[in-house]
């Protein structure tokens, strides 16, 4: 790559949109790296850093992924271009689906929600407020599914937000899954240019695919017999014979 073509920090920072600090902590993050320096303060990056540091920020204000889970995301991948791009189709996507409706905690206190869940949804991750301080997006979509919920009659006794937990971590791995397939099946057959458009459909069928194949398996999976492996029932006993007469 001629140097011409490299640009400073100055520059990454103007043409990605964010702050030399914000660079500067993605450095000791290792989330960039420069491809060369020059000097101990001097420090020269390729042009395709400024697409990494938009996706970079786009996961981290948008998304509200931790800056450790972007890092082994991209790394996971070998922060290809096409990830990035993947990445950037993905949130597209996502964005799509959110609305522009927006409330506040208090707005949302008022219609019903309670604190102590919008504390513990905030710790989860599930449902933060953004710098304006309101709720917008799938967060205010969750908190009103719940809050349905609760009108509907189903008390925190019956169902605490606590619970999806579980549904964290079941997600996270079928969503480990459909990266890695995702990864070896499209990234890795696909053209560079057809990358945005092949991801934007990939990642509109995987939700689809999520709601119809969970419809499916539902009735199923109730009305199925217990497994007696993970049965708490005790099996019956075989009864007893009788003795012979003599």
């Amino acid at each position: 790559m001629a140097d011409d073509d490299l640009l400073r920090i100055g520059e990454l920072a103007k043409a990605a949109g964010v702050p030399i600090a914000t660079l500067k902590h993605y450095l000791r993050e290792r989330l960039i790296e420069p491809a060369r320096k020059t000097g101990r303060t001097m420090s020269w990056y390729a042009p395709s850093t400024v697409a990494k540091v938009k996706v970079i920020k786009a996961l981290q204000q948008e998304h509200f992924l931790p800056l450790d889970v972007i890092r082994e995301s991209l790394a996971g991948g070998g922060a290809a271009v096409d990830d990035l791009s993947a990445a950037a189709a993905i949130a597209r996507v996502l964005e799509k689906h959110t609305g522009p409706k927006s409330r506040s905690r208090d707005e949302l206190i008022a219609r019903g929600v309670s604190p102590q869940d919008l504390d513990w949804l905030g710790a989860a991750g599930l449902a933060r407020a953004g710098k304006d301080g309101r709720y917008r997006g799938d967060d205010l979509a969750l908190l009103a599914t719940l809050g349905a919920a609760r009108k509907a009659g189903i008390t925190p006794a019956m169902l605490p937000f606590s619970i999806l937990g579980e549904y964290v971590a079941a997600l996270q791995r079928l969503v480990e899954i459909e990266l890695s397939l995702f990864r070896d099946g499209v990234l890795a057959r696909a053209k560079r240019d057809d990358v945005p458009a092949l991801t934007t459909a990939a990642t509109e069928l995987s939700e689809r695919l999520v709601v119809l194949v969970r419809r499916k398996l539902l009735l199923p999976t109730l009305i199925s017999p217990k497994d007696p492996k993970t049965s708490k029932e005790k099996p019956h006993a075989k009864p007893a014979r009788k003795p012979r007469a003599r």
